[in-house]
């Protein structure tokens, strides 16, 4: 019963990350740079574009695993990461708070993000990223983001690490659509960069 169990709990996992990649799939190639390439897509009902940067990396899933576990950490290479902490750890699940600096005159934003880590039988580990914002009281002085839908996905390849991060994001309040589209651009690109830097070392 265990072992049927599991395989009912993966096809689940399995069934819930494809079908938050189906609600974004005609992606378009924005960013081509440093071996980092960045696509944005249309998500149907919403105003914000998903985004999707993809890259490889000379490292281990280890090291990786390990720059993602140090959760306050890790806000030194997340894009325009204000201040990070682990709020609860349980198996295979997490939930973190983040502060985000954003450019005048936007609202800085926070999030609370519930993280799901999924170990393939390839070798592979996916993180589902799943925003919660009701898990916390508002904080003052900044607007809580109302969705995040994503991943992050390492796949061994060779002697590399095919890096995937996607993510669509409704970042609550009013967000002026330019800097809308500069974020979706900027943010998976400086964020793989600056891991990638650290990861390579």
């Amino acid at each position: 019963m265990g072992s049927l169990h599991r395989i009912a709990v993966l096809c689940g996992l399995t069934v819930v990350l494809a079908t938050s990649a189906a609600q974004a799939e005609d992606w378009k190639v924005k960013k081509d740079e440093d071996g980092i390439k960045i696509s944005l897509s249309e998500v149907a009902g919403s105003d914000y574009k998903a985004y999707q940067g993809v890259t490889l990396m000379k490292t281990t899933i280890a090291k990786l695993r390990a720059l993602q576990d140090d959760v306050s950490g890790a806000c030194a290479w997340i894009h325009e990461c204000k201040t990070q902490k682990l709020l609860k750890h349980e198996g295979n699940q997490s939930w973190t708070y983040t502060q985000f600096n954003t450019p005048w005159p936007v609202t800085p934003r926070d999030s609370v993000l519930h993280v799901t880590t999924i170990e393939g039988a390839d070798g592979s580990l996916t993180r589902k990223l799943e925003g919660v914002p009701k898990y916390l009281p508002e904080e003052k002085g900044f607007v809580r983001v109302a969705k995040v839908d994503g991943f992050w996905k390492f796949v061994p390849k060779g002697d590399q690490i095919e890096v995937t991060y996607q993510v669509h994001t409704e970042p609550g309040g009013s967000v002026p659509s330019l800097v809308a589209n500069k974020f979706v651009v900027d943010a998976p690109f400086n964020t793989l960069k600056a891991l990638k830097e650290r990861a390579e070392k």
